[in-house]
């Protein structure tokens, strides 16, 4: 049988085939990957590539509060690369301990989003008629309300810290998975190897988990790619507003914050290198989420 479907196992070494090949020959998404990746090694290796801890105030000296860039500390052991903030804090050991906040939030916050919303989308998809209305009338009600307000609203009752901004985060952020999960599910659902798996006799379960949520996939990472940043800049802003993380500790928000009152002062350096990491962060994820939806999305294939 020539005409036969592609079994699921054959399309999705097909396309992670695709994803990797068209990510070598696309030099912008190939230097997204390479950016986000040293990012996230920054980040991780924070404790052993950075001459300062920003969390411990006994290594904070308010004599080096706002030093340019290239100054060296009062004691003259240390010179500060990127300049320090109104607290002393050594500027590119804060901006690579705030990229891991940003990070934490964005993934954590992403990935449980993924979970809870792709189950929600399978769930409709499968249950039908009153159960699938209902959950999609919560995700259009979700939807329509602009994230950043609700967001201020949940945070004002809340409180700070980085587990509520992530909680806040997911309960703002599932929808447009469960959407976008229930679509693709009742696509899937009409192919011939649904069909073929239900006359074996293999039961419902089996045939979601196992059938449907691998095809799902594609379209889940790429939203998911760019909710990553979606998360990141919305932490920055809630942070920058001074409803996200603790002022003690150092997300980009906050230390662009921080140095907004001296901009007017000409010293530039606290805000500004603070934003240039966090706008880097987003676009390295942006491009590499712009190119996995060129390569997945068969309506832009030419």
């Amino acid at each position: 049988m020539s005409g036969a479907t592609p079994t699921p196992a054959v399309r999705d070494r097909s396309i992670w085939w695709r994803v990797g090949t068209d990510f070598v020959q696309s030099r912008v998404a190939l230097g997204g990957l390479v950016v986000l990746a040293l990012v996230a090694i920054a980040a991780l290796c924070a404790p052993w590539i950075t001459p300062q801890n920003p969390y411990d105030l006994m290594q904070l000296d308010v004599m080096d509060a706002r030093l340019p860039p290239g100054s060296t500390s009062a004691e003259g052991g240390y010179r500060y690369v990127l300049g320090t903030d109104g607290q002393g804090r050594d500027l590119y050991s804060a901006i690579i301990y705030g990229l891991r906040i940003s990070l934490l939030v964005g993934v954590g916050s992403a990935l449980i989003a993924a979970v809870l919303g792709t189950l929600v989308g399978l769930l409709a998809a499968y249950a039908g008629g009153k159960v699938d209305a209902a959950l999609m009338r919560l995700v259009d009600l979700l939807l329509s309300f602009p994230t950043i307000l609700m967001a201020l609203m949940i945070l004002a009752y809340m409180g700070k810290g980085i587990g509520n901004v992530v909680l806040t985060l997911v309960l703002l952020e599932w929808a447009y998975y469960a959407r976008t999960a229930r679509g693709q599910a009742l696509v899937e659902a009409r192919r011939e190897y649904v069909e073929a798996a239900r006359g074996q006799g293999i039961g419902p379960w089996r045939i979601v988990t196992g059938h449907i949520l691998p095809n799902c996939l594609p379209p889940l990472l790429v939203i998911g790619a760019l909710q990553v940043a979606r998360a990141i800049t919305l932490e920055a802003t809630l942070s920058f507003l001074g409803l996200g993380v603790p002022i003690t500790e150092p997300s980009l928000g906050l230390l662009i914050s921080n140095g907004y009152q001296y901009l007017l002062s000409n010293e530039y350096w606290i805000s500004f290198f603070p934003g240039l990491a966090l706008l880097g962060t987003i676009v390295a994820i942006n491009l590499v989420g712009d190119q996995l939806r060129d390569v997945l999305n068969p309506r832009l294939e030419k």
